[in-house]
């Protein structure tokens, strides 16, 4: 095994703080082929496919990848924007954002990076940017409010494939969740009242977040519980009764059970019993993309007209709203606490001297320049 070194380093070189922001990720088009590869690598992921890996192995060659990427890329074409995925223009738009309340923000030299766990731009490459940037501590920020093993722990597994190359590993902090952060939970409750003031007032507020099977839950995954925290806490900073909103869970594949109630069995029951103006969020979200803007704002709109109700309204991801963007900023300044990057008090011209007597020593011991 060869390790990668920094043969170019330069001693003295200020270090900075590293923020990675990372998602699932999407395809590079919306076209059958290139589905086709994100699909691959996406449920070739034993965190998201728990399952004896020789079995699933023809289940996904031999089925899904054959049958699902067509179809697939018939969703995106219905999303997809003059930008490319929506999922990664609002990514990029929020590391944009963050970069620039981060740099407002902390007194020390900090760069934001953006890496998707599947397709591109990918972990590794966010990586080797911040390295190239002499980002020598890290801090990971998964855009997954609600921990689960198949996107946080899964994130993790792939930044150690990468770092487990380096030889110089940088200091590393990773925030596993952030599901019942005050900033998260006030921004969400915000994007709430605003679609109130220009769609009218629901008669239920739904929260669906993305489905897991059911054995998960059972095998200890903390996900289904952090869900319903964050909807109770939304729902407290609304005002809202118990009898005027739910939870319910959307994107289930295959047989086997899911989390319940499923997004798009409840709607039809709402409206069957006489409901007739919901609003739908998706908190699980930090970004709208295929799931919120086709399957819930088109398909599950659909469900709930053609079974009786009046007027769906889809409130939108938190995306790049700045109170989303702020209530990020907070959560990584709170992560970073101790480090030199965010001490107020460290006067940055004195390390810059310090680096410089540094270098100046080493290149008296015959340190490359």
């Amino acid at each position: 095994m060869t390790y990668r070194g920094e043969p170019g380093f330069l001693h003295g070189t200020p270090p900075a703080l590293g923020v990675l922001v990372t998602n699932l990720g999407t395809p590079e088009a919306p076209t059958p082929a290139a589905v086709r590869r994100y699909l691959a690598e996406f449920l070739s992921d034993p965190r998201v496919i728990e399952m004896p890996r020789w079995l699933w192995r023809i289940i996904l060659h031999g089925v899904i990848l054959r049958v699902r990427p067509r179809r697939s890329s018939e969703a995106y074409h219905k999303v997809w924007t003059a930008e490319g995925s929506p999922l990664l223009v609002f990514a990029r738009r929020q590391a944009s954002a963050l970069q620039t309340a981060l740099s407002e923000r902390l007194p020390g030299p900090v760069r934001v990076a953006l890496g998707m766990r599947y397709g591109r731009p990918a972990i590794a490459d966010a990586l080797e940017e911040l390295r190239e940037a002499g980002c020598r501590r890290l801090l990971v920020l998964p855009l997954y409010p609600q921990y689960s093993a198949t996107t946080t722990a899964s994130t993790f597994d792939a930044l150690a494939a990468v770092l487990g190359t380096w030889r110089w590993l940088p200091e590393l902090r990773l925030v596993t969740h952030y599901h019942d952060d005050p900033g998260y939970v006030g921004a969400l409750a915000a994007s709430i009242r605003d679609a109130r003031a220009t769609a009218g007032e629901p008669e239920r507020l739904l929260f669906s977040f993305h489905g897991l099977p059911r054995r998960y839950l059972q095998a200890g995954d903390p996900y289904h519980c952090a869900c319903q925290k964050t909807a109770r806490l939304v729902a407290q900073g609304l005002g809202l009764p118990p009898a005027r909103w739910a939870v319910s869970f959307q994107s289930r594949v295959g047989r086997e059970e899911w989390l319940k109630p499923y997004t798009d069995h409840l709607l039809r029951e709402w409206a069957a019993a006489g409901v007739r103006r919901v609003h739908v969020v998706c908190a699980g979200f930090s970004a709208d993309c295929l799931e919120t803007l086709e399957e819930i704002d088109q398909q599950n709109r659909g469900f709930f007209l053609a079974a009786g109700g009046e007027s769906f309204h889809y409130v939108p991801a938190l995306n790049d709203r700045p109170d989303h963007i702020a209530a990020l900023a907070d959560l990584v300044a709170r992560n970073v606490q101790g480090w030199p990057e965010a001490d107020p008090t460290l006067d940055q011209a004195v390390v810059k001297a310090e680096l410089a007597a540094s270098r100046a020593r080493a290149l008296a011991m015959g340190a490359p320049r």
